[in-house]
């Protein structure tokens, strides 16, 4: 008998994490988190429960990966786009909204915060893991834009980390509604309009009175 050539089974090995991933949030979106078991996960991505544990101890330690090789990499990628554009803070929040269109676009990334809303009362340590890794980066990052337009006078003066807030809300909003009510609308609005008025609508709050001084 010829024996299977190496190469092969790295491949296989090597794949298997993302493949796991694939079927855990394809079981977490349809059953929930609470409802969804190991085995569910197994006979998903079709391997044994005992697979599943080899490289996941538990459903969080699956959600927090999810997280890890979903979202911060497009986390990451906008903090690298930010430190190559040091112009007006207007533009670096107009290239914020431009890559999270993209997330919000993705059913599959979007799948990922509604679980956290549906989820979090039941599994506060999945609510914790994802306010910290996802939200508290994402607010720190676009309250750090803010305060370099206040500094700059290119925005009025308010509180940084509130503004933050009021940045991200319509966004989280617009990708929950796309997950949710978009499939069933008549007329279903496409994310990009939502975020490009909600962009202009923020620029305007925060332009200064004529006269203001930085």
């Amino acid at each position: 008998m010829r024996p299977v050539p190496a190469p092969t089974r790295s491949r296989r090995k090597e794949a298997r994490p993302a493949e796991l991933l694939a079927a855990a949030l394809d079981s977490f979106v349809a059953r929930g988190f609470a409802a969804t078991r190991m085995e569910d996960i197994a006979a998903a991505a079709g391997v044994s429960k005992g697979t599943v544990y080899l490289y996941y101890p538990s459903k969080l330690a699956i959600f927090e990966a999810l997280v890890r090789t979903s979202l911060l990499p497009n986390l990451e990628r906008v903090e690298g786009m930010l430190a190559q554009l040091p112009g007006p803070a207007s533009a670096q929040l107009r290239m914020v909204v431009a890559a999270l269109e993209e997330i919000v676009s993705d059913p599959r990334r979007v799948a990922i915060p509604k679980l956290v809303v549906a989820e979090a009362g039941n599994f506060p340590d999945m609510a914790r893991f994802y306010r910290r890794e996802v939200v508290g980066r994402g607010i720190a990052l676009i309250g750090g834009i803010l305060t370099r337009g206040m500094e700059a006078g290119e925005f009025r003066r308010v509180d940084p980390h509130l503004a933050a807030r009021l940045f991200v809300a319509p966004i989280l909003m617009a990708a929950l509604w796309q997950n949710t009510f978009a499939a069933v609308e008549d007329s279903p609005v496409p994310p990009r309009a939502v975020l490009s008025l909600h962009i202009e609508m923020f620029l305007r709050a925060l332009a200064p009175a004529e006269g203001t001084a930085p």
